[in-house]
């Protein structure tokens, strides 16, 4: 047997699969309505009942009494969930407030019920007959009102001082301050939350829409007691997620409470206004940033200070975080502090951190630009830097920020732009153009695979990874496909399940490149022990 691909990396015009065109393998499953999505797992388990969430009228406060005769004489209710019939629920690992609120309510719309019953018509309108008694308090609702109050955030991102800013800053012949804001921003994939829980003895499934497999099954474990050995967690496929499905939400512990108590398998889906306050959300920011620079557009000091606002439990939003690698100056200092908010938990969301820490960063470069009456672009070329300016003896293994620029400006006709706003017209349309810099640190996570050859001739491949849309289902194949001097269409991929090895998963902008490294190392191992088998070289 002669492997057509050696197991090390091949130049580029020798690859088979990999880097070819091709058809993603799930797109006529989705197209054609056969990718089963959480809600839609109507086979998984026999006999569903439908569940439908209550959630909170008050903002802050304590539920005195809930009154539930009405809605359990509701025609098909089989049960009704609140925490104080849930027995106790710990939080998980990966998520700052509590999925079922009671007494205490932590935020708006947090949820403190699940009606249970035989169609979702009769748990929607018995969910409208459950009456809640509730005591209000004060809360925090404002970032700016609770700035002052805000704390250096645990295990997150360290202040960074590097050289002297505050003298740097006073001694620099051109200096700009400014303080930008951002606004709470919510998420709404297309696939809603939605999960479908079954018992079999102590044994608990879950279908459910999420990106970390791994992470979700102990959360769940850990909320509801149970050993991780007795949750299992299949995600087949995911209708957007954006870093909303990184954590399980109270569909997840709802679904799973409310299939024990009505002793049969229950989903669950929040409707589409629960969303905005029962998933993640980016939280707001304030950003104040100072740069110094000297008269030709030298950046020497750089100080980016960010605020915001979550649950006591939560995580800050690491605004300031790029500031530490984008630009050169002797001088910096990087700092993020969370404040204390009585709001929907703050977590990750589409890039969380770099969306509106780079966009404040570029603004206040363009302004910056303008104050020294130079080009925007030459501005950022004058202030690149090949090494961590925090770091100097490390060197960017490649960055070409530079030539990016460069050719941007090229093709855009940059050399044609008015400085002036507003002096371009074309018809009835201002025409502006500019120009803004972005990066994301690259981030390694281990990823695990398991690789069989059939008998038939077929390659299977296994993980836990999952697909949010970005097309797991066809870079794994080719990296199998590749790796085994094989067609793709000789390759099975299963993905999204606590049965199979643990992945990375998909979050961060990690999931694609260290889940085909775990197939890639379980290829090679697979190729050896073919090899073994026939008393052949593995090259």
């Amino acid at each position: 047997m002669k492997f057509d691909t050696p197991a090390t990396t091949n130049p580029i015009d020798r690859l088979k699969v990999v880097g070819q065109p091709t058809e993603r393998i799930e797109g006529p499953l989705k197209t054609s309505g056969q990718a089963t999505y959480a809600y839609e797992q109507h086979e998984a388990a026999a006999n569903q009942a439908y569940g439908f969430m209550v959630d909170s009228a008050i903002a802050k406060g304590r539920i005195k009494a809930i009154h539930l005769d009405e809605a359990k004489a509701a025609p098909g209710v089989l049960a009704i969930v609140t925490a104080e019939n849930a027995g106790k629920l710990d939080k998980g690992d990966y998520n700052a407030a509590h999925l079922l609120a009671g007494p205490e309510v932590q935020h708006y719309q947090q949820a403190v019920a699940l009606v249970v019953a035989e169609t979702f018509e009769q748990a929607r309108a018995a969910a409208q007959l459950v009456r809640v008694d509730y005591e209000t308090s004060e809360g925090k609702f404002d970032l700016a009102s609770v700035k002052d109050l805000g704390v250096e955030p645990k295990d997150e991102l360290p202040d960074v001082n590097h050289g002297d800013f505050d003298k740097a800053f006073t001694a620099a012949p051109v200096q700009f301050d400014q303080t930008y804001t951002t606004p709470d921003q919510s998420h709404a994939m297309m696939e809603p939350h939605a999960t479908l829980a079954a018992w079999k003895g102590d044994q608990l499934t879950v279908w459910t829409s999420n990106q970390m497999v791994a992470w979700s099954v102990g959360d769940i474990a850990k909320t509801l007691g149970l050993p991780k050995e007795k949750v299992r967690l299949v995600s087949p496929y995911i209708g957007g997620g954006f870093g909303g499905k990184l954590f399980i939400r109270a569909d997840v512990i709802l679904a799973a409470l409310g299939a024990r108590m009505a002793g049969r398998p229950v989903k669950v889906a929040l409707a589409r206004p629960q969303m905005a306050n029962n998933t993640t959300h980016r939280p707001a920011t304030i950003q104040r940033i100072r740069m110094g620079a000297t008269a030709d557009g030298k950046l020497t000091a750089i100080a980016h200070e960010g605020w915001s606002g979550n649950l006591a439990d939560g995580k800050v939003e690491l605004a300031a975080q790029p500031s530490q690698l984008l630009y050169a100056a002797e001088n910096r200092r990087v700092s993020m502090r969370l404040a204390p908010l009585d709001l929907p938990e703050g977590n990750a969301m589409r890039a969380p951190g770099e969306a509106p820490g780079l966009m404040v960063l570029e603004i206040a470069m363009d302004e910056m630009a303008e104050q020294l009456k130079m080009d925007p672009v030459l501005f950022r070329i004058a202030n690149d830097t090949q090494v961590d300016p925090v770091k100097t003896e490390r060197p960017f293994s490649q960055r070409q920020l530079v030539k990016c620029l460069q050719i941007g400006a090229e093709k855009f006709g940059w050399d044609q732009r008015k400085a002036q706003p507003g002096t371009r017209r074309e018809g009835r349309w201002l025409i502006g153009m500019g120009v803004a810099a972005a990066f994301r640190n690259n981030l390694l996570v281990k990823s695990g695979a398991r690789v069989r050859l059939e008998r038939d001739g077929k390659v299977v491949v296994e993980t836990d990874m999952t697909d949010i849309g970005t097309g797991s289902y066809t870079i794994i194949a080719q990296t199998a496909a590749e790796m085994m001097g094989v067609g793709l269409d000789d390759v099975v991929v299963r993905l999204g399940d606590s049965d199979f090895p643990v992945s990375a998963g998909s979050g961060g902008q990690f999931g694609g490149n260290c889940s085909t490294a775990g197939v890639y190392a379980a290829c090679v191992k697979l190729r050896e022990a073919v090899a073994q088998k026939l008393g052949l070289a593995a090259d």
